[in-house]
């Protein structure tokens, strides 16, 4: 989750004259400091690769806010940097210097000091400096930190032997885990977390004369070396400086097997020697220490064999490292055996500690020691929005993956991670991944094989990776598009949703869960369970949210008919984990009100559970246990005994931990729940074929982002695009037509791809590797076109225009409407739609996740396409633009008139909206023609394919009847007939094709 990066500028530090700080003179025996950051102004405000000073948070919200402040008490020069801050995640800012530019070189220095305006608030600010690599978004990290624990200006100095390796933040096992101090790339500050408060802060600048006998460091090639019964390990020594250079005085490496869980004689020949490194040793040089095994017939958990170095002349590793005899023999690691039975024996075996850490995830970023794996038997990590290595490539996410199940392999039993991201519309956590249309374009398609293909894709782009989880799909029934998470759902309709769910398939394979141990094939998460998408406006509680997480208050006939229905679906296509939803359920007359999802046993264990049958594990959302009601202990027994079976604790793993441990030892969560909780966690483990091969297959890495991959997203950008209006045929273009483009989303990968887009909220802007709509208009047209993003370039001489409009992107409630968002476009795009369609012929494409209003320009526009969120195939929708592809999209949710009809679905008994649920005209050569006559007969044949169980032809049927309709129609829709237009394209998707026909006539003759 991190953002992070670094330093100051090149043109800064070799241009600036090295003059001694204010406070401090330097000595004759070593270099004068050499300024860093002055904040007179000489470094801007600018994000990477551009040298400058950024900010960084977990929201919108935790970025501080910096200036560059006058202050007469300044330490050096006439401004300092000031900020302020109200962080609830993360947050703090960064200076990068410039990567197109040589890196810095340190090395001649002890260390790095600065003056800080001590607040005295006792909170600990973390500093961080950037080490090798390309650039600073690129590098290791070093971390340390000081404490606010004084008033005024106060000069903090820290010697570069301070500083520690992050491990949490990649690249993956370093570039060399050795501060070099020869390119350096920046620094970055981590401000409090919880505390409102502010800052000064002058002076940055590089002091001293680096200590020769402390730049040696001795290292090993791993923390963990596992092997099998018999085997020797290789336990590779290496002694590395800092610069580079060679070591100026020997340095000894004694070494001895001592300790840990292995017999000494029994399972292994103990060793104990000495390694010497001369003076004059060049940095990086190895030796290997060789640690042998001894073969025996018995069956036995793990051994640990630490291997204890003492070093002299340099500094020692940072952890002993461990060798590992493989557990063996034992009837778990038997693949032969049925999961049932190698869970079971798995179990018998398993602590109640380390039941309790199956059940505990924790997020990447939180675990900056590694071996806490180990230590507290972690059962699985994630990635959080944005959560990513450095650098963000598939090798990467691979070699970090590996790096963190190599440390449960150092656990008794060796359970393997299991290791979950919200991969939701594509592997969209990944620079270069082939990003589908969110959800809500794909339920636009009507396409099951489709939605099943994009499943196919995300799965083998995301396993090969070495994710075998993903929490995808949403199954969520978007009710009110004020919802900021509207565009996770498929529809409106719970039976459109239902139809979608090829895409469970897509992504595991065979509902038995056969195929989930192949390399392409991912465990699925059906989410949030339930009726996250039938909150209602202003109930939310959750800080400035307006719907997100807020009550959905249903009848239970409701409750049953739109929001669980989708969830046994699911079970029966075989869905391996569930997560519940931050949102309360209120069940009018159950005499519970409101009660937190993640709290409601009666849905969780006895709905999902028992009366479904749902054999996977319930996985918690963000820590969405700190929203029930109670103290800390509270929380973790309700949801465990609600049903819930590991929990997402990103940033509290250990506390949940000993906190499970207690409740169960006080007797409020029984043995018997954590047994059950844990061996479901497992049974998907062992499915995922985990305990034979833990570590990543990047087989089909090479497929990350290929045409092939691409053209299953460019085909599902195309079958999304819903049209809407095309008066006077302006669609398709012609390839020989000037087109003058315009909008804020015509030339925008950022905005086309929306949130959960390399990061939590997206971001506008090109981010990863795509097409947009202008660019594959130009491809298309042979580029004859004129873009002019505020069509302010002039209009006269053109025969069509197409302006590609609406939202920025947004995740979750930020994206609420009441919470800084509404449903109109901007003021920039409804002036760039009025003066090109003032001039021209046009076309509007609306790039959203919800529908927009447009009704007071409608009139005015002569083709209007519902273009949602297509993803980085900005050719798909150039397809249908030009022709290639018909317009074959139909409306997933229902579009309004106004934001006051909101909520507004299928079904309901007042209804008059702008255009109608299932609304989608098409560009097909060949609209059919006819009358009520035809659309008689058409219902007579769909009966008859209904009652012979043809559902192919009763689709043909209705299909042909509804665009004979929407032609009749045209853009004169009333309330008479969008309710029954709505109606026939629900019961198109239950099946009841006659009276789907009949609903289709009623609108016809309403007509």
């Amino acid at each position: 989750m991190r953002r992070t990066a670094l330093l100051a500028s090149a043109a800064l530090l070799t241009g600036l004259l090295p003059l001694a700080s204010a406070g401090a003179a330097a000595g004759a025996d070593e270099p004068a400091p050499v300024p860093v950051d002055a904040f007179e102004g000489e470094v801007p405000f600018a994000n990477p690769p551009a040298d400058g000073i950024f900010t960084w948070g977990s929201d919108t919200d935790d970025p501080p806010q910096l200036a560059l402040t006058a202050r007469a008490d300044a330490p050096e020069g006439a401004k300092v940097l000031t900020g302020s801050y109200d962080i609830s995640g993360y947050g703090g800012f960064t200076h990068d210097f410039a990567s197109g530019l040589p890196a810095h070189d340190w090395s001649t220095h002890k260390g790095i000091r600065f003056w800080w305006d001590g607040q005295n608030n006792a909170k600990k600010i973390a500093f961080e400096i950037k080490d090798g690599g390309a650039n600073g978004e690129a590098s290791e990290l070093w971390t340390t930190s000081f404490t606010d624990d004084f008033t005024g200006w106060k000069q903090i100095e820290i010697p570069f032997t301070d500083f520690t390796y992050r491990t949490d933040y990649q690249p993956v096992g370093g570039i060399d885990q050795v501060l070099g101090l020869t390119q350096m790339w920046g620094y970055a500050v981590t401000l409090p977390v919880g505390l409102k408060g502010k800052f000064a802060m002058d002076d940055v600048e590089l002091y001293g004369k680096a200590d020769q006998s402390l730049r040696a460091s001795v290292t090993t090639d791993s923390a963990v070396y596992p092997v099998k019964k018999g085997g020797t390990a290789a336990v590779k020594v290496s002694v590395a400086t800092t610069g580079a250079a060679p070591i100026d005085e020997p340095v000894t490496v004694a070494y001895e097997s001592a300790g840990g869980t292995a017999e000494s004689g029994t399972d292994y020949t103990p060793v104990k020697g000495e390694v010497t490194f001369p003076a004059g040793t060049a940095s990086g040089t190895s030796r290997t220490i060789q640690v042998p095994t001894l073969k025996d017939k018995s069956a036995e958990s793990a051994e640990t064999i630490p291997l204890k170095l003492t070093v002299a002349g340099a500094k020692a590793p940072t952890e002993t490292p461990q060798v590992v005899i493989d557990a063996h023999g034992l009837p778990y690691l038997d693949p032969k055996l049925p999961v049932q039975k190698r869970v079971a024996d798995l179990v018998s075996r398993m602590s109640l500690e380390e039941k309790a850490g199956q059940m505990t995830q924790a997020e990447r970023g939180a675990v900056t020691t590694q071996g806490d794996i180990a230590t507290y038997d972690l059962g699985s990590l994630l990635s959080g929005g944005g959560s990513t290595p450095t650098p963000n490539t598939p090798e990467a996410w691979a070699k970090m993956i590996d790096a963190f199940q190599l440390r449960a392999q150092a656990t008794r039993f060796q359970i393997p991670l299991i290791y979950g991201v919200d991969a939701v519309h594509g592997h969209n956590n990944l620079v270069g991944a082939t990003i589908m249309p969110h959800n809500i374009g794909i339920g636009a398609t009507r396409d099951p094989q489709l939605a099943q293909k994009t499943g196919s894709v995300t799965a083998s782009e995301v396993r090969a990776t070495g994710i075998p989880w993903d929490f995808a799909p949403c199954l969520c029934v978007t009710r009110d598009e004020r919802w900021g998470r509207s565009y996770e759902s498929f529809g409106e309709d719970p039976a459109l949703v239902k139809s979608m769910e090829t895409i469970i398939q897509g992504l595991q394979g065979a509902a038995s869960g056969k195929d989930l141990k192949d390399d392409d094939k991912v465990l699925a998460t059906a989410k949030h369970f339930v009726g996250d998408g039938g909150t209602v406006y202003g109930s939310s509680t959750t800080g400035s949210y307006t719907i997100d997480q807020g009550v959905t208050k249903v009848t239970r006939q409701q409750l049953e008919a739109i929001h669980l229905s989708p969830y046994q679906t699911a079970v029966d296509r075989g869905i391996g984990s569930v997560m519940p939803s931050y949102s309360s359920l209120d069940i009018v007359g159950d005499g519970q009100g409101p009660v937190k999802m993640h709290a409601r046993a009666d849905m969780i264990n006895g709905v999902l559970k028992d009366r479904m049958g749902f054999d996977g594990f319930v996985i918690s959302d963000w820590a969405a246990i700190d929203q029930i009601p109670g103290d800390y202990a509270s929380d973790v027994r309700t949801s465990i005994n609600a049903g819930l079976d590991m929990i997402m604790v990103p940033y509290a793993y250990k506390d949940f931990r000993t906190t499970l441990i207690d409740e169960v030892k006080a007797g409020r969560v029984s043995e018997s729940r954590v047994n059950d909780a844990v061996s479901r966690i497992l049974t998907q483990k062992f499915k995922l074929g985990l305990f034979e091969k833990p570590y990543a297959d990047t087989s089909g890495a090479a497929q990350i982002g290929s045409t092939a991959h691409r053209a299953v997203a460019r085909q599902a950008a195309a079958e999304s695009q819903v049209l809407l209006k095309n008066a006077n045929g302006v669609l398709p273009l012609k390839k020989s037509q000037k087109v003058y483009v315009a909008g804020s989303n015509a030339d925008d990968l950022g905005n086309q791809t929306g949130g959960w887009t390399l990061t939590w909220q997206g971001s506008s802007g090109k981010h990863t590797d795509g097409t947009t709509i202008l660019e594959g208009m130009r491809k298309a047209s042979g580029d004859v076109i004129t873009y002019s993003k505020d069509a302010s370039a002039p209009t006269s001489g053109y025969d069509v225009g197409v302006l590609v409009v609406g939202e920025t992107p947004y995740a979750e409630g930020v994206g609420d409407v009441g919470n800084g968002n509404d449903l109109d476009l901007t003021a920039a795009d409804k002036a760039a739609v009025d003066k090109v369609c003032a001039a021209m012929k046009c076309a509007v494409l609306i790039v959203s996740g919800r529908p927009q209003l447009i009704g007071d320009r409608l009139s005015a526009v002569d083709s209007l396409v519902a273009s949602w969120l297509p993803g980085t195939e900005g050719d798909g929708v150039a397809d249908v633009l030009y022709g290639k592809r018909p317009f074959t999209g139909q409306l997933p949710v229902t579009w309004p008139k106004s934001e006051s009809q909101l909520p507004i679905n299928v079904g309901d008994t007042s209804y008059d909206p702008q255009f109608p649920y299932g609304w989608g005209l098409t560009t097909l050569t060949k609209v059919p023609q006819g009358g009520s006559a035809t659309l008689k007969g058409l219902e007579i044949a769909a009966r008859i394919a209904e009652k012979a169980g043809s559902a192919e032809a009763g689709r043909a049927l209705v299909t042909k009847a509804r665009l004979l309709v929407q032609q009749k129609i045209g853009s004169a829709i009333t309330a008479a007939t969008a309710k029954p237009f709505a109606d026939a394209d629900h019961l198109l998707l239950t099946g009841d094709y006659a009276a789907a026909v009949a609903k289709l006539t009623e609108a016809y003759r309403a007509g």
